[in-house]
């Protein structure tokens, strides 16, 4: 079925009305606009990891993590959530204003840096070397691990 002439000439119409609008911007990404309840904190690349989960850390709403599964299956952290109520921007540093929060930042590598918006970019904690292993943290929270699994066992008996 052909169109008719007043169908091409109005096609024609709605192209140039088409054309001549202005281009949109596509949608912001979350933080980038700095309008949100919290400042992200990346640690990691996101294209390190293939799933996304965050959860609570501490109070509810105040600190979160958020965990990202790798394609070999192993789990590690991409970023933080830090809650605007909890910690401030002095400059281009994110500075802490709860305990929880300062404690967070003084363990990266680097203080965070701003990036665009309410997000930041740290350095996660240090690569401990294998000769160095097990650190004084590892050996505690080992002996209290085979606390627990014996006192498990006993109760079964």
């Amino acid at each position: 079925m052909l169109a008719s002439l007043k169908q091409r000439q109005t096609a024609k119409k709605n192209i140039k009305k088409a054309k001549a609008q202005p281009k949109k911007k596509g949608r912001a990404k979350p933080g980038t606009v700095g309008e949100g309840k919290f400042y992200r904190v990346a640690v990691r690349p996101k294209n390190e990891f293939v799933v996304f989960r965050n959860h609570d850390v501490g109070r509810k709403g105040h600190l979160q993590r958020i965990a990202g599964k790798r394609k070999n299956g192993t789990w590690d952290t991409q970023a933080w959530l830090i809650a605007k109520t909890d910690a401030h921007v002095s400059g281009e540093k994110l500075v802490g204003d709860s305990a929880d929060v300062k404690k967070l930042l003084s363990g990266f590598q680097t203080k965070p840096k701003k990036i665009k918006g309410d997000v930041f970019m740290a350095k996660g904690r240090r690569n401990i070397p294998e000769k160095e292993k097990p650190t004084p943290a590892m050996k505690k929270a080992q002996k209290s691990n085979i606390k627990k699994a014996q006192a498990v066992r006993k109760k079964k008996k």
